[in-house]
């Protein structure tokens, strides 16, 4: 079985995220795709973050009819801050060795992965896909990165665009459809009173507008 790990704020969830694993699902063949809030964000500090119990409603009730979809709460019943290699070690040992585990990433936060906890743990212990927005013209950026931060070891196979390692997991890149929403903006519309309807799914309009979120 094939499954796909992506963690993130969520702050809020919204339409472009359900549409960008929805792609990467159905480009890499995952029979699962498990989105994972984060409790404490370690690397991302936002003072207008929602509890996280909220952006876990969100989630949960936006995938309801999504058969291959689930919200996953690891990293809000543990406690401290929110470590991907400790997500990753969970979900491994929960499901075994036939589970074939991707861990899928905007491009953001790949460029910020050197500040991870046990960031070279991470490239041995499981396959990363890279999503690319639209705006990226090359992937000559991505390329030096991982030449000049992660490993030398690596080859780039321009064919495929993924990169192999013989003592690593391999690295893809998937070019995704461009999205013109993100959460920043939500929480901008949200805080001028701006309506945000057709840029999340309703039940997360009610639960901004309910709990008084973002303002």
């Amino acid at each position: 079985m094939k499954v796909g790990l992506f963690g993130g704020t969520f702050n809020p969830f919204h339409n472009g995220h359900i549409e960008i694993i929805q792609y990467v699902k159905d480009r890499y063949g995952l029979n699962k795709v498990f989105l994972i809030p984060s409790a404490t964000p370690p690397h991302k500090p936002d003072i207008n973050l929602a509890p996280a119990n909220d952006r876990f409603e969100m989630v949960r009730q936006s995938l309801q009819d999504y058969d291959n979809f689930f919200v996953s709460d690891k990293e809000l019943i543990r406690k401290g801050p929110s470590f991907t290699i400790d997500t990753i070690n969970e979900f491994k040992k929960e499901y075994g060795r036939n589970t074939h585990f991707s861990l899928l990433m905007g491009s953001d936060a790949f460029l910020d992965i050197t500040t991870w906890k046990n960031k070279d743990k991470i490239f041995e212990t499981i396959r990363i896909i890279i999503m690319l927005r639209g705006h990226w013209g090359n992937y000559d950026a991505i390329v030096s990165f991982i030449d000049e931060n992660i490993s030398k070891g690596y080859f780039f196979n321009e064919q495929d665009n993924t990169f192999s390692h013989k003592k690593k997991k391999r690295i893809l890149i998937c070019r995704v459809p461009k999205i013109n929403i993100s959460s920043t903006m939500i929480r901008e519309r949200v805080k001028n009173n701006e309506p945000i309807k057709k840029f999340v799914p309703a039940n997360i309009e009610k639960i901004i507008r309910t709990k008084d979120l973002y303002k």
